[in-house]
């Protein structure tokens, strides 16, 4: 015991040694990673304990039981769980995030980067009482509300044509809510929401719940999960994505700026990196 603390003693000395005489750029990466250490507390499980606010910010203010409270509150699973796929084997990559959403995977597959966030914002809507606002276009622009699907119409899909009948009995459960956001998850995703959703149109408008999106085959989109603002009214901002093949729910890591990971400063029409995927000309929306 003695000797492991004799060699831990001996790197400590020789790292501040070498960062007192060492060149600026290695004082900066040095910098860097401690402050990007103290951003995350591993004890936390929720979004808001898991990470600190940065020195001069504080959290923008919301309402006990908004979207954007819900969303900041969401709970984690324990600190370095991994990101798993819908058949239960690991994602490839288990680098760029710092918690996983307490967000169960489907094993059928559906429940992509688009989906999850629909799940999400459908949940929150289910739990406050708030059903009859469930509701999202197909791609093919025809509107699918829950109301409409509880009491029982489905959909027949031909190509580009969609028409609505009564088919099923009347069914306000649970289990059957879940069978209707799989139905939207095969027909929507982030085309449909680039083109249903408010669009954002200015940085300082932004908020917890907005997404930033790139809608196509190949599309993604993340959601804005916290916010934080200083005295000059400058935000950051922190991301999730759930991500294709469905997998499960992550808050990612700022990959490009390690000083404020994994805080991210966004901004409108700019190249944002986001782990593994990179949007050009971003465009932001919100749900209803």
């Amino acid at each position: 015991m003695r000797k492991v603390s004799l060699i831990i003693l001996i790197i400590v000395t020789l790292v501040l040694l070498v960062y007192k005489l060492s060149p600026a750029p290695i004082k900066q990466l040095v910098n860097a990673v401690s402050t990007t250490f103290n951003n995350i507390d591993k004890d936390g499980l929720s979004i808001a304990s898991r990470v600190n606010t940065p020195v001069g910010y504080k959290r923008a203010n919301y309402p006990t039981g908004s979207f954007e409270d819900y969303i900041r509150n969401y709970k984690l699973k324990p600190f370095g769980s991994k990101i798993i796929n819908y058949d239960d084997s690991e994602y490839y990559w288990q680098k760029g995030h710092i918690g996983i959403l307490e967000i169960p995977v489907p094993k059928n597959g559906l429940q992509q980067c688009a989906d999850a966030l629909i799940r999400i914002r459908s949940e929150y809507l289910w739990d406050n009482d708030r059903k009859d606002e469930i509701g999202f276009k197909f791609t093919s622009g025809h509107y699918c509300s829950w109301s409409k699907y509880a009491a029982g119409f489905r959909p027949k899909v031909n190509g580009n044509k969609v028409s609505f009948s009564k088919t099923a009995r009347a069914d306000s459960s649970k289990a059957n809510f879940y069978k209707y956001l799989n139905l939207i998850y095969m027909y929507s995703g982030t085309l449909s929401l680039y083109n249903e959703l408010k669009s954002i149109n200015n940085v300082e408008a932004l908020k917890i719940g907005d997404m930033l999106i790139l809608g196509g085959s190949p599309g993604h989109i993340v959601m804005l999960a916290d916010e934080v603002i200083n005295a000059k009214g400058e935000k950051l901002f922190l991301l999730f994505q759930g991500n294709t093949p469905a997998q499960s729910v992550h808050l990612v890591k700022n990959l490009e700026d390690a000083i404020i990971s994994p805080w991210y400063s966004l901004e409108m029409d700019a190249v944002i990196p986001v782990s593994n995927f990179t949007f050009y000309n971003s465009k932001f929306v919100r749900f209803k």
